[in-house]
């Protein structure tokens, strides 16, 4: 494990050396771009704003990493419960101790191919789920297409952007703002969400942007984040056929404007829905892991199911996925206000949906709101703030249960590229079974992270 973690920090260190001569020029040259700093905080999809001129091929070499401390105390009140092939209490929970946990690193290459033609690859190097080095997705976007030679066209391409490959899908305004593995320069808390709304698939985004403010988005993709050419095993349970790969369809419109100097408004709506699918991931495509570590979970359980070269069993502590993997149904709505060094953003979220065996579908809610201040007015570089978090599902198998968070934070640029951040958080679990290790569920205490991003 350590060997695998130095070696990947340790190539970030290398590639990045490599390319100081070359990648510091590179980065006044790519446009269209989203900076991977400070100055990428509150940018959504990036801007259509054509203020780098094209002077040939650039690459940009990119990394993050972040270290975290975690001092979690959890408890419960399920009842005590053996299971056959298991040893003891399986309610039970692993004893914790404050500790520093696996540190992660990404690694990012962004490369402008033609004026307004602009790659990505990004990949994992360590992360709490994948420790060996992934792709996480690659993608061409497209602002402007120069081999047409057409003036029609490049007005068309004023206001439209195209992005396609294997990218993060576009639903919601919250994916923008998450921690991704070793990335967590974004977000001002150390977590994401109870309910995780983030996945990779293979498909196409097509956007339209209007000097107003408004702005829309459609989507296409495969609704996978595995693709496959080998035909479905599993049988939907409503038509007694195989399951199908329908594509999944999404879609986005908002209002996103600086309405003066000093105040920004933006509002936004999203769906993506699917009606067939092998293996829908929306709501549990994070191949890094969460950010919190071995909360509410069984020893015995654990060393029961560990796969090999896998840090636990459960790498999603803390967070709730509802399983609809073959049909899914979302909605988002998204309230982001920026007054100055004060930020409000929200989130209300519904989903319906279901897994293959199931004949009728199951429901999901969530909902958030973030109030942070950012100060002192130039520069904004140390922050405060505040994130009440609550979802309720019905769990196949469970019922209808709630859980809530609520986090405070603050948090210190000190430099564009090196943030550190401290987190007080509290989560509980209701309505969970007193025969399920959820049941009176709590945990509580503080996280440090630090996080570096170039």
């Amino acid at each position: 494990m350590k060997t695998k973690l130095f070696g990947a920090i340790g190539s970030v260190a290398l590639v990045a050396l490599s390319f100081i001569p070359f990648g510091v020029r590179a980065q006044e040259g790519i446009q269209f771009f989203r900076p991977n700093n400070q100055k990428g905080i509150n940018v959504f999809e990036t801007s259509k704003k054509d203020t780098v001129p094209f002077t040939g091929l650039k690459v940009k070499v990119g990394g993050n990493f972040e270290l975290a401390f975690q001092a979690l105390g959890e408890s419960n009140t399920a009842i005590s419960q053996t299971k056959t092939g298991f040893t003891g209490n399986v309610n039970s929970l692993i004893p914790l101790t404050h500790g520093f946990v696996l540190p992660m690193a990404n690694l990012s290459f962004d490369i402008q191919l033609a004026d307004g033609v602009r790659m990505n690859l990004t990949n994992y190097l360590a992360s709490r789920h994948h420790e060996d080095s992934w792709v996480k997705g690659g993608y061409i976007q497209f602002d402007k297409l120069p081999f047409f030679h057409s003036n029609l066209i490049d007005s068309i391409m004023r206001s439209v952007t195209i992005k396609i490959g294997q990218s993060d899908v576009d639903y919601g305004d919250q994916h923008y703002r998450r921690s991704d593995g070793g990335n967590t320069i974004y977000n001002p808390f150390v977590e994401n969400y109870i309910m995780d709304e983030f996945s990779t698939e293979l498909g196409a985004q097509f956007y339209f942007h209007s000097k107003t403010g408004f702005f829309a988005m459609a989507g296409l993709t495969d609704g996978l984040l595995s693709e496959t050419v080998v035909a479905s095993t599993k049988v939907d349970a409503i038509t007694g056929k195989p399951l199908k790969y329908d594509p999944a369809i999404l879609g986005k419109i908002g209002f996103d404007k600086q309405v003066n100097k000093d105040f920004r408004f933006r509002l936004t709506g999203s769906v993506y829905t699917v009606n067939s699918d092998y293996s829908n991931t929306l709501l549990g495509g994070d191949r890094t892991g969460s950010h919190y570590y071995n909360l509410m979970e069984n020893q015995a359980v654990a060393n029961g199911t560990t796969l090999n070269d896998a840090i636990d069993y459960n790498f999603t502590s803390g967070r709730v996925n509802p399983g609809f993997s073959n049909e899914i149904h979302a909605f988002m709505g998204n309230l982001f206000l920026k007054y100055k060094g004060l930020e409000f953003f929200g989130t209300a979220e519904n989903v319906t949906g279901r897994g293959a065996a199931e004949t009728t579908k199951r429901w999901a809610t969530q909902y958030a709101g973030d109030v942070v201040y950012r100060f002192p007015e130039n520069t904004e570089n140390f922050w405060l703030g505040v994130r009440y978090n609550t979802m309720k599902a019905n769990i196949l198998g469970t019922g209808d249960v709630t859980v809530n968070r609520t986090a405070g934070s603050i948090g210190w640029f000190l430099t564009k590229n090196i943030m550190a951040k401290a987190e007080y958080v509290s989560q509980e679990y209701l309505d969970y079974p007193n025969t399920n290790i959820l049941n009176g569920g709590k945990f509580h205490g503080v996280m440090l992270e630090a996080s570096i991003g170039f």
